[in-house]
């Protein structure tokens, strides 16, 4: 059983050799300074989960844990399994042996100083505390208007998520085991840890560029992570789908009543380009609406055959070593 202050950072790694030594600095940093102020336990740890990285992050990773072992621990994911499942492989397994997890990524783009809020809310009693960003000013006008659509957007689809929002948060472990019971494969953890309920805050804090290295989210990969949330949280679009083939429906039975009385008075030329364009509307919304229903089907498809989100190759820590 966990001490009531004991705090594991779960931070997924994917090539982040460039950031990882500075990263590591500012939490042990950090760490030293709650631990100080006794807002978390001796026994809190630091957990980089390796999602299958190409370059040296495993290494430093094992470096880490082997000059601070007190600090540093590390999962060793056997495959690339995606950013969402690097996160839930280090939440699962770290869900019994704390009493609160935060997660954060790598680059540094989230404020390492929020942790203080984000621990002391805990400590006043909430079950989630999420990571919001304040403003957008290091993001393109492009990025900007896109994430704040999207947020915009899966509010109107129904989907209950905190705006501005990523996956830096604060959880439970009361929170993480109640999370362990969600089975899905198609994984939306902004989505899925406000459905779960508890008591929840935000604290706020602005969003720094990243340290170095690389994005690993260009826009093809954003794309798909957004019709991924939209399509676990939603069947609106399906809904969508039935209320456009009711208008068309509509508009059909129009089009017949017109072109009747259009031969009945004696005008019946109709030209090539209003009935091209008819073809190409009415085919482009049957295209639309497939490849909709595809999305989801899917979802179904993977969600039928129950394979293993993630696989542990490797845990080293430091606890468990004590407790063998």
């Amino acid at each position: 059983m966990a001490e009531e202050k004991t705090l594991y950072m779960v931070v997924p790694c994917y090539n982040e050799e460039a950031v990882l030594h500075e990263t590591a600095k500012r939490l042990k940093e950090k760490y030293v300074s709650l631990i100080e102020r006794e807002l978390i336990s001796k026994e809190s740890r630091v957990v980089f989960v390796n999602d299958g990285s190409k370059d040296k992050t495993w290494d430093i990773i094992c470096e880490l844990h082997a000059a601070d072992p007190q600090y540093f621990s590390g999962i060793n994911l056997a495959r690339n399994s995606g950013h969402q499942n690097a996160v839930l492989a280090g939440l699962m397994t770290v869900k019994d042996i704390c009493s609160m997890a935060i997660t954060m990524d790598a680059d540094l783009q989230d404020d390492v100083n929020a942790i203080d809020a984000m621990v002391e809310k805990y400590h006043e009693g909430n079950q989630v505390v999420y990571g919001v960003r304040s403003a957008r000013k290091t993001d393109t006008f492009f990025k900007k208007f896109t994430a704040e659509g999207f947020y915009k957007f899966m509010k109107v689809m129904g989907a209950d998520v905190v705006y501005n929002h990523a996956d830096f948060r604060l959880m439970s472990s009361r929170v993480l085991k109640e999370l362990a019971n969600y089975r899905e494969v198609n994984l939306f953890l902004r989505g899925l840890v406000p459905l779960i309920g508890f008591q929840s805050c935000n604290v706020y804090y602005e969003r720094a560029e990243r340290f170095a290295g690389e994005s690993k989210y260009p826009l093809k990969k954003m794309l798909a992570f957004a019709v991924n949330g939209i399509t676990s949280f939603s069947t609106k679009p399906l809904k969508l789908i039935t209320a456009v083939g009711f208008l068309m429906s509509i508009i059909s039975v129009i089009a017949i009543i017109w072109a009747f009385a259009v031969k009945i008075i004696g005008r019946s030329e109709l030209g090539w380009s209003s009935t091209m364009c008819a073809i190409w509307f009415i085919g482009g919304l049957q295209l639309l609406a497939l490849g909709i229903i595809g999305e989801y089907v899917g979802k179904i498809y993977a969600e039928v055959k129950q394979r293993p989100r993630y696989i542990i190759a490797d845990f080293i820590n430091e606890t468990d070593n004590k407790n063998n």
